[in-house]
């Protein structure tokens, strides 16, 4: 049975979808780092009314668009999600849920 995501970002399309809705991101890159420090701000303040702490997350994903070190952030965190939940071998060769065979002590 195929799981449907809640939330998905498509770099390539610069669209970024929560639920069914999809939104698409500025084509101008200094209006999308505009908009992402802006979001990133917004949510330093979440403790004020209609501004809040999801904010932060937003802001960022919207700047791993044009900033190299943000991207480098994100694209570690869902490597290391899809290394958790199964779905990426690891590195080694071995998949995600299999155990290390040089742990496995030697029957003595």
């Amino acid at each position: 049975m195929s799981q449907k995501r809640f939330f998905n970002f498509h770099a390539g399309r610069g669209e970024v979808q929560i639920g069914s809705r999809h939104f698409r991101l500025p084509q101008q890159a200094s209006v999308r780092i505009a908009l992402g420090t802006a979001l990133v701000i917004g949510g330093m303040l979440g403790f004020l009314p209609v501004l809040g702490f999801w904010m932060i997350p937003l802001g960022l994903l919207v700047l791993s668009q044009d900033l190299p070190a943000v991207r480098r952030w994100r694209r570690s965190f869902v490597v290391k999600r899809e290394r958790r939940n199964g779905k990426r071998p690891a590195r080694n060769g071995r998949s995600a849920g299999q155990p290390d065979a040089s742990n496995e002590k030697t029957g003595e």
